[in-house]
């Protein structure tokens, strides 16, 4: 279907490529696709609010009413440019997960609304048209499709105009798209609770084993990491999932060969430095997608060595193995 209908005289048609535009990234156009979203909903129904992720988000992208209570939760999905039944797991994970966190923090759903910028194809249809009045019967919840069609009569509603003159106006198709500029992700504080809560995990004791006295910096590093490994995760996109685990793999094969190295040399005692050297030098080369600070970069390593596949002394394995993740 092409992406755009009729509009009145001197109105812009709504396009929603531009948020891969404006986002640089698919995780970029994912989060300005939701932001929309979140607006758009504020702007079309009293009292809406998101939840930020921290580090998930209960499956929630934007929500009416009130967590302790029942709730109206919009969950979208920048599928693009066409929403096939490839995407069948992503949108029963997405109910499932809201579901899921809705038993488990106390609210219930009665209605969930999914929203994508695209139309479905003929296969998705008839799967979506079955799935949804399934679910709705098995849940005793209202679901909705808020699709390309239906968005593009809300943003060109008198309650959508602002949104729709944010969003979409400031991309004029007579002007050339300007150069995406990749938004990094920001380095969060470590609260109290959490740090102190760290200070029993598997990858703090291997710093200790290695003589390592100050470690509020590594928990940074880690909670950070940890922040973003989650929100892929949750959020399953396959681009992005690809990328987190090429990232790994390629920190992982730095520490390895450095480990490598000093263990043959017996300079144990110089492979974190070596290891955080190598990593500064191959932060910029890890798939942009992901947005990652340096911050992000070393954290990334510490997940590899709480995930018991590397470490800071001779005998990790043996640290790992007698560590209680209790």
């Amino acid at each position: 279907m092409p992406d755009s209908i009729a509009v009145p005289t001197g109105v812009q048609p709504i396009s929603f490529d531009v948020h891969a535009l404006r986002g640089g990234s698919a995780g970029g156009a994912r989060d300005d696709f939701e932001a929309m979203i979140a607006q758009l909903a504020a702007a079309t129904t009293p009292n809406v609010r998101s939840i930020a992720a921290n580090p998930g988000d209960w499956g929630i992208d934007a929500f009416a009413g009130n967590l302790g209570g029942a709730i109206t939760v919009w969950q979208s999905k920048y599928f693009m440019p066409v929403t096939t039944k490839r995407h069948v797991q992503q949108v029963e994970k997405s109910l499932n997960n809201v579901l899921k966190a809705a038993i488990n923090n106390g609210h219930t759903i009665a209605s969930w609304i999914l929203c994508i910028p695209s139309s479905m194809d003929g296969p998705m249809t008839a799967w979506w048209d079955t799935w949804m009045k399934a679910r709705e019967k098995e849940h005793s919840l209202v679901i909705q499709l808020w699709d390309e069609t239906a968005l593009r009569k809300k943003l060109l509603s008198p309650e959508g105009d602002d949104v729709r003159r944010g969003f979409y106006e400031t991309y004029a198709q007579a002007a050339p798209a300007p150069a995406p500029v990749e938004q990094l992700r920001l380095v969060l504080e470590v609260e109290d609770d959490k740090a102190a809560a760290l200070g029993s995990a598997l990858f703090i004791r291997q710093m200790a084993e290695a003589g390592h006295v100050e470690l509020d910096s590594a928990k940074r590093q880690f909670f950070n990491a940890d922040l973003v490994a989650r929100e892929i995760a949750h959020k399953d996109v396959p681009a992005e999932v690809a990328a987190l685990s090429s990232a790994d793999a390629t920190l992982h094969g730095l520490w390895e060969m450095q480990f490598n190295e000093c263990a043959a040399e017996g300079m144990l005692r110089v492979l974190h430095p070596r290891v955080w050297r190598d990593v500064r030098n191959e932060h910029d080369k890890l798939p942009k997608s992901l947005r990652l600070e340096l911050v992000h970069s070393w954290g990334l390593v510490h997940r590899l060595v709480d995930n018991r596949k590397a470490g800071w002394v001779k005998h990790w394995r043996q640290v790992a193995a007698e560590h209680s993740d209790g």
